[in-house]
């Protein structure tokens, strides 16, 4: 055998093992992570952020997850991300959010334990992508009440309209029921509670605020928003625990009617 031989029988033989293909789970907003050359194109070219599998002789890291903008591109990811959240939801109503394993998430789920870890650190990270595409979700729909004035909001009351953007929000809160339900139940996390408090009625009441008052540090301007956010958030509650019978329009007007009521009045709509 040739010098040339030798080297090129060592190089061979000190080559990394193909890492096994196995389903993508998509994440927003985790870094990503170099792709096997196993992985089909389409499922790492769908954006520069986009994260494929480790190779499971790697060490796994906290997470390694695709974007959701990648999950729309790729049939697989959004599959298994769908299956996973799925499951999730199931079993924090039936067993409570401390109740169940990785290991019952993906049986129930369909998929490997492999797969799991090739995108995320444990049960909490996953929770943890999953309250943050729903927050990111809101922030959309909040984005448009920045401009809202009160007088603008009364003026909708008054003539029993309901106020487009108070509609959207209603209808965005309703695709997310299920999650929301198990999250805000007994079973699920009381931090995503104050969260969603602070993300959706927080910003919605700051910004019926006279600009002069929404950055005011004083006593009585911190306990107004903190008073009506939480009244939303017992708004918010009640409608989904209630199974969300009333439409976005009639809660919409609820939303409204509750801020300009006074002690005293009639609560007839």
């Amino acid at each position: 055998m040739t010098a040339s031989n030798t080297a090129t029988k060592a190089h061979e033989a000190h080559a990394a093992p193909a890492a096994p293909e196995c389903d993508q789970v998509a994440t927003p907003g985790a870094a990503a992570t170099p792709a096997p050359a196993a992985m089909p194109a389409a499922s790492t070219a769908a954006s520069p952020t986009s994260a494929a599998l480790a190779p499971a002789s790697a060490p796994a890291p906290a997470a390694a997850p695709a974007t959701t903008a990648a999950a729309e591109r790729d049939p697989r990811i959004a599959r298994s991300r769908a299956a996973l959240r799925e499951a999730f939801i199931t079993l924090v109503e039936e067993r409570g959010i401390d109740g169940f394993s990785v290991g019952d998430l993906c049986t129930s789920a369909g998929l490997n334990r492999g797969t799991f870890y090739n995108h995320f650190r444990d049960k909490e990270s996953l929770l943890a992508s999953f309250e943050d595409e729903v927050i990111e979700g809101l922030g959309g729909v909040l984005a448009k009440f920045q401009n809202i004035k009160l007088r603008e909001l009364a003026a909708y009351s008054l003539t029993h309209r309901p106020l487009p953007m108070l509609v959207e929000l209603y209808d965005y809160l309703r695709e997310e029921g299920p999650f929301l339900h198990a999250m805000l139940g007994p079973g699920g996390d009381a931090r995503f509670g104050m969260r969603l408090r602070e993300a959706v009625c927080g910003r919605f009441v700051r910004s019926l605020l006279h600009e002069r008052y929404q950055n005011d540090p004083s006593a009585f301007t911190r306990y107004y928003i903190s008073f009506y956010s939480g009244a939303y958030l017992g708004v918010i509650s009640e409608w989904i625990d209630s199974g969300m019978t009333e439409t976005s329009e009639e809660m919409a007007l609820i939303s409204m009617r509750l801020l300009f009521i006074k002690p005293g009045e009639s609560i007839k709509m």
